[in-house]
C-alpha cells in the first residue's frame, strides 16, 4: 500500500455526494407534495373518509422523492467517473474556451500555414 493517507476532504467527498442526491430528493418530494395539494383541508378529509382514491399525496411525494435520489446519485456517480483525478489537480494558465495551441515544429516560420517563398 502507498505511505499516503486520505484527506479528509477524499474520506468525505461520498458523504458531499450523498447530501446532494438527499437534497433533490427532499426538494423533489416537496414540489410533488405541494403539486398534489397534500396540505389542503379537501384532500385531508377526503383521504380521513377513504374516498380518495390512488396513491395518497404523501405515498406519491415518497416515491418520487425516492426516485430524484437514486437518480442524481446515479448521475453524479456517473459524472465522477468521467472525470480524470490527474485533470482535476492540474492548473490551467490559459482561457478554458480557446481551441488548443498547436504545437509549433518550427517556431521561426512567419505565419502558420504560409511557406517563406510566398
Amino acid at each position: 500500500m502507498s505511505d499516503e493517507k486520505p484527506t479528509r476532504r477524499d474520506i468525505l467527498r461520498p458523504l458531499h455526494l450523498l447530501l446532494i442526491a438527499l437534497g433533490c430528493g427532499v426538494f423533489a418530494m416537496v414540489v410533488t407534495l405541494v403539486s398534489t395539494g397534500a396540505f389542503t383541508a379537501r384532500v385531508n378529509a377526503s383521504i380521513a373518509d377513504g374516498t380518495y382514491e390512488g396513491l395518497t399525496p404523501f405515498a406519491l411525494g415518497l416515491v418520487v422523492g425516492g426516485g430524484a435520489f437514486i437518480v442524481t446519485l446515479l448521475i453524479l456517480a456517473m459524472l465522477i467517473l468521467a472525470v480524470d483525478p490527474a485533470d482535476v489537480t492540474k492548473t490551467i494558465d490559459r482561457p478554458v474556451l480557446y481551441d488548443p495551441e498547436p504545437e509549433a515544429e518550427n517556431p521561426d516560420s512567419e505565419a502558420p500555414g504560409r511557406s517563406a517563398s510566398s
